[in-house]
C-alpha cells in the first residue's frame, strides 16, 4: 500500500459524513492487504532461506574439495530462472552484484539502531486551563 493511500484512509476516517459501513468496508480491505501482505514475505523468507542454504552448501563443499561445488546454487538459481544466459555479459552480472552490496551496505548503515530498553514517554510544556 502507498503512502498516499494511507493518506487517503486517513483522510476517510476523519471525514465525519463517513458511515460505520463504510468503515467496516475499509476494514476489511485492509485485513486482506495485510493477509496478502503476509503470504508475500513468507514467499520472499522461504525463496531467501533457499538461496542461504544452497550457498552455506557450496562454501562446505568448496571447503572439503568437491569437484563441483557451485552445484547447489546452480540448481537454486536455475529453479528461479535467474542462470546467467549465454552471451550476457559477465562483467555486467559482476557489476549489478557490487552495486547491490554497495547500496544494501548504505540502506544498513542508515537505519538507527532500535532502543535496548523501553524509553519513557514524558508530556513536557505549560500547563493549560480549559474554559468552563
Amino acid at each position: 500500500m502507498t503512502r498516499s493511500e494511507f493518506d487517503d484512509i486517513r483522510a476517510f476516517l476523519s471525514d465525519e459524513a463517513t458511515h460505520a459501513g463504510d468503515l467496516l468496508r475499509v476494514a476489511r480491505t485492509l485485513i486482506d492487504d495485510l493477509e496478502h501482505a503476509r503470504m508475500h514475505e513468507a514467499v520472499l523468507r522461504t525463496h531467501y532461506l533457499r538461496l542461504l542454504t544452497a550457498a552455506r552448501a557450496t562454501v562446505a563443499a568448496e571447503a572439503v574439495g568437491a569437484p563441483e561445488p557451485t552445484v547447489f546454487v546452480r540448481q537454486e538459481l536455475a529453479a528461479r530462472g535467474q542462470l546467467p544466459e549465454d552471451g550476457e555479459a559477465v562483467q555486467q552480472i559482476l557489476s549489478d552484484a557490487r552495486t547491490a552490496a554497495a547500496l544494501l551496505a548504505c540502506v544498513e548503515d542508515a537505519t538507527p539502531p532500535r532502543p535496548q530498553k523501553m524509553r519513557l514517554r514524558r508530556c513536557i510544556g505549560t500547563s493549560r486551563i480549559l474554559p468552563t
